[in-house]
């Protein structure tokens, strides 16, 4: 197994090199396992903001809200970290700005909610950026023809670590329940487990993670500007890298309604206690590991437009049965392709990046995905959120009108070529030597 692992990387990368970045997903898997999907969203709708109609609008225009900024800044930070060869030095100051936030929410009582959401806005932020900058080291590590499968193993993995934190607050809510303890008890102290857990899981990427890329100290221009002469660049040098990002806008809105109110769904709609809530995201994080680990090998040999085509047809699938069921045994069902499609998506569109990026680029183009994956988590869960609001409660309704984005993904994917893509890389690359 080992030389099998070793053959999939890059000359000179150790294999626990590729444990150490893997090690990042596994830290910050629980922060979006426990706070974003399954404890504190809930927690926040039902408790902080005591179940108010406009609860779910808030806690959707407050991610939307650090996403914007991401948006707005991502873009920048990683062209900045590629010319001063500061990947690393970035994704550790994101990982302290996200653990203290997390940290921060056990001191938000029920009513706090500016405090609760300053803390969300903050920790989700500094996520984001964490999560673009650990992204852009995966070409550095892995081949071009095992992309798929190297992205699948560092995603697989990481849901096993958002496991372990839901699984360890799902231990302490028990436990303490049994003493007689309430959420606003609880839910705190579990706040704290998930930022202990982020803290310290991430260690080894600082520890042990190269940062390969060389400085070449130019200048990086102001935040907008960045952007449009990312965005102008790709337009004109890298038209299926465009496409790409369009896509994963669409599909992306998708998942991102998913993974931030699930939670909310099946409370709200489903009558989930937080308990059942705990264990139905524990199911799909099982499932979405297998869906990145399984897909990611198979993404490398049927490719890779075809492989997201699949998880998208499955995306689809899913929302049918979920808007449907009228059982807890039903929605179960629909649970578990919801986690083999989040774990081969993601992954999938990890590796597409990597397969049309730039070598000396890295940072900057995972910075544009990171750009187009905020932009659909704020179309995603704030039209879920108004959706909500304009029904006076129908969740089923804003899940189906959730179907829109994955179908649009669908429309968009047909147009890409990864053999041009891949073309358009190489030329950029030989006029940079």
């Amino acid at each position: 197994m080992g030389e099998r692992l070793q053959d999939s990387l890059n000359h000179g990368v150790r294999l626990r090199e590729l444990w150490a970045w893997a090690m990042y997903d596994f830290a910050n898997s629980g922060y979006t396992t426990v706070i974003l999907t399954s404890v504190y969203s809930a927690y926040f709708v039902g408790v902080i903001a005591a179940g108010e109609d406009w609860a779910t609008l808030a806690w959707t225009a407050c991610l939307s809200l650090s996403y914007f900024f991401i948006m707005l800044t991502m873009p920048a930070i990683g062209a900045w970290a590629d010319a001063r060869a500061h990947k690393r030095r970035v994704l550790f100051i994101s990982t302290v700005v996200c653990v203290v936030a997390t940290a921060l929410l056990f001191f938000v009582v029920p009513g706090g909610v500016v405090g609760a959401l300053l803390c969300i806005l903050f920790s989700n932020y500094a996520y984001c950026v964490g999560e673009s900058l650990v992204a852009a080291f995966l070409p550095e590590l892995a081949r071009p023809d095992a992309l798929g499968r190297v992205s699948g193993w560092g995603w697989g993995f990481g849901y096993f670590g958002g496991m372990l934190t839901l699984g360890l607050s799902l231990y302490l809510l028990l436990s303490t329940s049994a003493l007689g303890w309430t959420a606003e008890q609880y839910v705190p102290w579990i706040t704290v487990l998930t930022a202990v857990l982020f803290s310290i899981a991430a260690l080894p990427a600082f520890l042990l993670l190269r940062e390969r890329s060389q400085p070449n100290h130019q200048l990086t221009q102001g935040v907008l500007t960045r952007l449009r002469v990312s965005w102008r660049d790709v337009q004109h040098n890298f038209p299926d890298f465009r496409i790409l990002l369009l896509c994963g806008a669409s599909y992306q809105a998708g998942i991102a309604v998913v993974i931030t109110l699930s939670a909310v769904y099946a409370t709200e709609a489903m009558g989930f206690t937080m308990a059942q809530t705990m264990m139905l995201i524990f199911t799909v994080n099982i499932a979405a590991a297998v869906g990145a680990i399984g897909f990611g090998h198979i993404q490398d040999v049927i490719g890779h437009k075809r492989a997201l085509a699949v998880t998208l047809v499955g995306w689809l699938l899913m929302i049918a049965i979920a808007v449907s069921s009228q059982t807890i045994t039903a929605f179960w069902l629909a649970a578990g392709v919801a986690g083999l499609c989040i774990g081969s998506s993601q992954s999938a569109g990890r590796a597409m990046v990597g397969v049309l990026a730039p070598s000396h680029r890295l940072a900057e183009f995972y910075a544009l995905w990171s750009f187009a994956v905020q932009l659909a988590a704020i179309c995603g869960p704030l039209s879920y959120g108004l959706v909500v609001w304009v029904t006076a409660g129908n969740h089923r309704l804003a899940l189906l009108c959730t179907a829109f984005f994955f179908l649009s993904g669908l429309v968009l994917l047909r147009g890409m070529d990864f053999a041009r893509g891949a073309q358009a890389k190489q030329a950029d690359s030989v006029q940079h030597e």
